[in-house]
């Protein structure tokens, strides 16, 4: 629940936009007014980057708004913009209510449109984050699922090379 001078607002946010309120405290939220002909449905943000994004998921056919903020709500703007780059439509099918074809979609819609905002040709993005990749295909070989695979890679420094990152995860998890 969102108070704006005495007045609730009914905010669906991101995991990353509630850590950032305070009970009682004044906080600043980015904000996108939903408008359909049965609802006006208000979705909350941490910042602008991830309100972008947003916007831009729901350009894609067959995303809708609750869609759009399970995708931005599960990992950083950045990430999700290189896995578009890199064409890694299988960090999307690991979001609950995204399967292959919708994973794609989204993948084949946003990557020149991602591109082209951020200024940056896609082959830098997609070069900036491959380790990962590779790191998360050896977890998934070794039997965890897409989605484990993410988490267990979220808790190493991305900076290491995907060797280390796998044997750090395995080790944590052990």
């Amino acid at each position: 629940m969102l108070d704006v001078g005495g007045v609730g607002y009914l905010l669906q946010a991101t995991p990353s936009a509630v850590r950032n309120a305070s009970p009682g405290a004044e906080v600043s939220v980015e904000t996108y007014l939903h408008v359909r002909e049965d609802a006006l449905q208000l979705f909350g943000f941490a910042d602008a980057e991830e309100r972008q994004l947003f916007v831009q998921l729901l350009s894609v056919n067959g995303v809708g708004p609750k869609v759009a903020l399970a995708i931005v709500s599960g990992s950083p703007a950045r990430e999700l913009r290189r896995a578009i780059a890199r064409e890694d439509a299988a960090r999307f099918q690991a979001i609950p209510g995204i399967g292959k074809k919708t994973a794609e979609r989204i993948v084949l819609e946003l990557k020149e449109k991602l591109a082209d905002a951020a200024g940056e040709p896609a082959a830098s993005l997609r070069g900036a984050d491959e380790g990962h990749a590779i790191a998360r295909e050896a977890l998934v070989e070794l039997g965890y699922s897409i989605s484990e695979a993410e988490s267990a890679l979220a808790n190493t420094d991305a900076g290491l090379d995907p060797q280390e990152r796998v044997r750090l995860a395995l080790r944590r998890a052990a």
